[in-house]
């Protein structure tokens, strides 16, 4: 219960940000491009710093480092609390990401030590995947309750609230734990942050300065120099943070790849249909976060149910079915407009919570099974890495391909609508600033950026669909349906070793 609750609260806090989205840009006026830095701050460093953070733990403790991470993020949830600009905001979210990459890895790690049957691990890691679902469903929700009784500081003093809890469960019930031998690669620590980094910059800035602008051509090397030196330090270290020769194995690599889309998908998803009620619809946060509860609250149903059949069905067929229906629900979701109602909306976010819940927690255990025993610590840290990659990319892509096709598709649509020329610049630049909740547009005007934000929204839907399809034909190709197909044993209850 105490690692799920610190695994709740780390995706909870990337639902609730993303939830008080309007909130803040409309008191804090901050442009789209700009926007998507909030939540993404976050992802950033999690996805940064969650392998190095878990040799932290099996060098000083699993149990320590998960409640200091608990600590961090209460700092950044106060300090996001008090926040009078945006910039202050960015720099609470990177505090919290620092916080969020120290629960990740070694919450899972402290299950692994703690449960040494093969079978119950399975069954425990899928309650712990599905937990981060229950974050994602109770973030939408708090934030929207306290949206509508406060302003948007309060949604961070609930992450502070939720960590002070998870530390009076954590400190007298959790167990600690060690690796032996264990060592610090800082290289590879400090070459991993890097890349993740400049890729991620180059995302987000691309999408508003153009991916062949002159600092987002330096994201991109910065990227491709580290991601390449990365992999020649791993090789070489004595006791790499990543040994990159795991993914020599096909169905391991694959599994990576899932992971990494499980979460592009699922907070994409979740940025995109929050722009579309907040500025389609023109829906307050509580209202959004109730049409969202049958995506979150299907996901965290199929998950747990998954995790108890896995044993029975093995990987392939959930992994595959989820993506497939994934892909299915986002292209139904490509056809909703400004006059859409609900009722022809919720089968498609049930369906593709059904999805996400098929294929985000059987994800994790695959990549556990996909190596030898004593390498699961080290497999368990490359999975989180993976879904937090792809939950930043989720925001940052996603995000940015969003704004910039409200921005190219913005003149076509006041045209289109009779708006005169000498009109469109004013209204383009309140889009652009994010000051339209001030402005009040209103008829023509109004209707032509309903339109605009509808083809933003559309064309992120558009991109996740695609990356889900192409992803079901690897996970059908490449993924092992059990874990002697990959060489791999399995231990007996009787002789798990500690190690796993």
């Amino acid at each position: 219960m105490a690692m799920c609750l610190g695994v709740m609260m780390t995706f909870l806090l990337i639902t609730a940000t993303i939830s008080a989205l309007s909130a803040i840009q409309a008191d804090l006026h901050v442009s789209p491009s700009a926007l998507i830095w909030i939540p993404s701050a976050y992802t950033l460093v999690v996805a940064s710093l969650v392998l190095s953070a878990g040799t932290l733990g099996n060098l000083f403790g699993r149990k320590w480092m998960f409640c200091v991470g608990v600590v961090i993020m209460i700092v950044g949830g106060l300090l996001a609390a008090t926040a009078g600009t945006t910039s202050t905001v960015v720099a609470a979210q990177l505090v919290s990401g620092v916080g969020g990459a120290l629960i990740l890895p070694n919450s899972l790690d402290v299950l692994g030590a703690t449960f040494t049957d093969p079978y119950r691990r399975t069954e425990v890691i899928t309650a712990w995947a599905a937990s981060s679902g229950i974050g994602l469903a109770v973030g939408p929700l708090l934030a929207g309750v306290l949206l509508d009784h406060s302003n948007w500081h309060a949604v961070f003093v609930s992450t502070a609230v939720l960590g002070v809890i998870t530390l009076l469960v954590t400190i007298p019930f959790a167990a600690e734990s060690l690796a032996s031998g264990e060592r610090l690669d800082v290289a590879g620590a400090l070459l991993g942050t890097v890349t993740i980094a400049g890729l991620v910059h180059a995302l987000i800035q691309g999408g508003r300065d153009g991916y062949t602008a002159a600092p987002v051509i330096t994201s991109w090397l910065i990227a491709v120099v580290g991601a390449v030196t990365f992999v020649l330090v791993e090789l070489r270290v004595e006791a790499p943070m990543l040994d990159v020769r795991l993914f020599a194995s096909r169905s391991f690599s694959a599994v990576m790849v899932i992971a990494a889309v499980s979460l592009f998908g699922f907070t994409g998803v979740a940025v995109l249909v929050v722009m579309f009620y907040n500025n389609v619809q023109h829906l307050n946060a509580l209202d959004t976060s109730w049409r969202m509860l049958p995506l979150f609250g299907v996901y965290v149903v199929t998950a747990f149910l998954t995790g108890r059949v896995i044993r029975r069905t093995g990987f392939k067929a959930p992994l595959t079915l989820g993506l497939l229906c994934g892909a299915l629900a986002v292209l139904g979701l490509t056809t909703v407009g400004p006059a859409t109602p609900y009722i022809h909306v919720w089968p498609l976010f049930a369906l593709f919570g059904a999805a996400c819940g098929l294929v985000i927690a059987p994800s994790t255990a695959a990549a556990l099974v996909s190596v030898s025993p004593e390498r699961a610590g080290m497999a368990s840290g490359a999975v989180n890495a993976a879904r937090q990659v792809g939950s930043v990319m989720g925001t940052a892509l996603l995000g940015s391909l969003f704004t910039g096709r409200v921005t190219a598709d913005l003149p076509h649509r006041l045209a289109a609508h009779g708006i005169p020329a000498a009109a469109r610049a004013p209204v383009e630049q309140a889009v652009a600033s994010g000051t339209t909740s001030t402005t009040a547009p209103s008829g023509a005007v109004r209707a032509a950026i309903e339109d605009a934000f509808t083809s933003g929204v559309h064309a992120g839907l558009a991109v996740v669909a695609a990356v889900f399809l192409a992803t079901a034909v690897l996970a059908l190709t490449s993924v092992h349906n059990r874990p002697h197909q990959n060489g791999t044993h399995m231990p007996t209850p009787t002789t798990a070793p500690a190690t796993s």
